[in-house]
């Protein structure tokens, strides 16, 4: 039998500096990629075994996508071209900048080098009962269990004769319009228009009501005023009832209350409302600021030379950059690689380089011909040719020829049909505290 105590990190002795890297996001995957080779030994530890494209996460909650099409494994990343290298899928419980060591599950390890590329996690903003019940949407397992919910609810409406139940189950609620939230809303929309009436023909999805909640006066508040303003009506076309200026006071699994006092009737409210760092304990609490390590413009750790952190975990301030990076790709990217170059220069006892971040613009899409983009030179574009330049960036982007074959068929598919072949329900989702309809899955479940 396998437990804890027969396990260790196992990771060989070595003779190189050994560069542990805690997370395996876009800037723990570009830092090892430009970093493994015969200069160092590097470590990274993360809680997934995968590398994932968050930005496609919202496809594979509403059943355009696979999971698979946007996680590659983190060993199939880092083959034989990469000595060196090694990987250990086991949560980092502390670190210890003093004694240079950090702490796993499974055992410790020490360190020459310790860089913090965890990214975010969800931010309820100390709201448990909404925690308890909404739907996140940071990794895959949560895209997977809101896919489950979604077409639950959907298979439950048909079945139900209770006009108010099924209102209530087709009804979602999207909370926070960024990015995130701007394409789920955009996202369901399209399905209820074009896919939900040929699979549930008997239903009448004018009662199907998609809410999109915004503490701020505009969508897509981290974008340009221009494109927040063509998002905002591209939505509306949709059928999408935007709220902003609109907090959400609580949730209990039925009935979403705002702070105005509105109530919406929704078995399904998606939280996309903010993030905060994934920090790790052991860091001393000045390193911290708003949930960011503070660093300098080399990604070294307020008051360490041998600490660094970076992607949305770093809080790296400049004259143009006065409250950090956007919590995007990017940054992470980019300070991945250059980092991974400032470690070579170290090595060689050379001077290092500072980071300046190269602001490649910002792409939303709400759907089919449908998508903002703001560009380097304050210049912005609509419609097609910002949801062209969507599509190729993300397929771009995406890491594995497979993940960009399988996803560029699956649009184009979807392209002429508007239809998708992942509707299925694999992992039923059912909540902790629905006992009634835990002994119902159970009994559905008996041979």
């Amino acid at each position: 039998m396998v437990t804890p105590e027969t396990l260790s990190l196992n990771i060989p002795a070595t003779k190189k500096p050994r560069v542990v890297i805690i997370g395996s996001g876009f800037g723990g995957v570009n830092l090892a990629k430009n970093l493994a080779g015969h200069e160092f030994q590097v470590v990274m530890f993360s809680k997934l075994n995968y590398f994932g494209f968050w930005p496609l996460l919202y496809q594979v909650a509403t059943a355009r996508l696979e999971p698979e099409t946007i996680a590659e494994p983190i060993r199939k990343l880092f083959d034989k071209d990469y000595p060196d290298f090694h990987f250990r899928p086991v949560r980092v419980t502390n670190v210890d900048p003093a004694a240079k060591t950090v702490t796993t599950l499974v055992g410790e390890l020490s360190y020459d080098y310790l860089v913090i590329a965890t990214g975010t996690r969800t931010n309820y903003f100390g709201n448990d009962q909404v925690k308890q019940f909404a739907f996140p949407l940071k990794q895959v397992s949560d895209a997977v269990s809101l896919r489950s919910q979604l077409l639950q609810a959907f298979e439950q409406a048909n079945m139900t004769s209770d006009p108010a139940i099924r209102e209530q189950l087709l009804n979602v609620v999207v909370v926070g319009a960024g990015p995130t939230g701007v394409e789920m809303a955009g996202s369901i929309a399209e399905m209820r228009a074009h896919v939900l009436p040929e699979d549930y023909p008997g239903l009448d999805f004018s009662q199907m009501h998609i809410y999109l909640v915004e503490g701020l006066d505009r969508v897509l508040p981290p974008m340009s005023p221009v494109s927040s303003a063509h998002t905002h009506e591209d939505l509306e076309e949709l059928g999408v009832i935007v709220k902003t200026n609109t907090l959400v006071e609580n949730y209990d699994g039925q009935v979403v209350r705002l702070k105005n006092g509105e109530e919406i009737r929704a078995r399904t409210l998606i939280w996309a409302a903010g993030v905060t760092g994934a920090t790790v304990e052991g860091m001393p609490k000045e390193t911290l600021e708003r949930g960011r390590y503070v660093v300098n413009l080399f990604n070294q750790v307020q008051g360490y030379s041998d600490v660094f952190a970076i992607g949305d975990i770093a809080l790296m301030r400049s004259e143009k950059w006065p409250n950090g990076h956007p919590g995007v790709a990017q940054p992470a990217i980019q300070q991945g690689v250059h980092l991974a170059k400032n470690l070579h220069r170290l090595r060689r006892n050379e001077k290092l380089e500072p980071f300046s971040y190269f602001d490649k613009g910002s792409l939303a899409i709400t759907g089919r011909n449908r998508a903002v983009a703001d560009l380097p030179g304050d210049k912005h574009l609509s419609g097609f040719m910002a949801w062209a330049a969507w599509l190729f960036v993300h397929i771009f982007y995406l890491i594995g020829f497979r993940s960009k074959l399988v996803v560029m068929a699956n649009w184009v598919y979807r392209f002429f049909t508007y239809q998708s072949g992942t509707r299925v329900i694999i992992s039923p989702f059912v909540r902790k505290d629905d006992v009634k309809t835990q002994e119902f899955m159970q009994r559905q479940q008996m041979e």
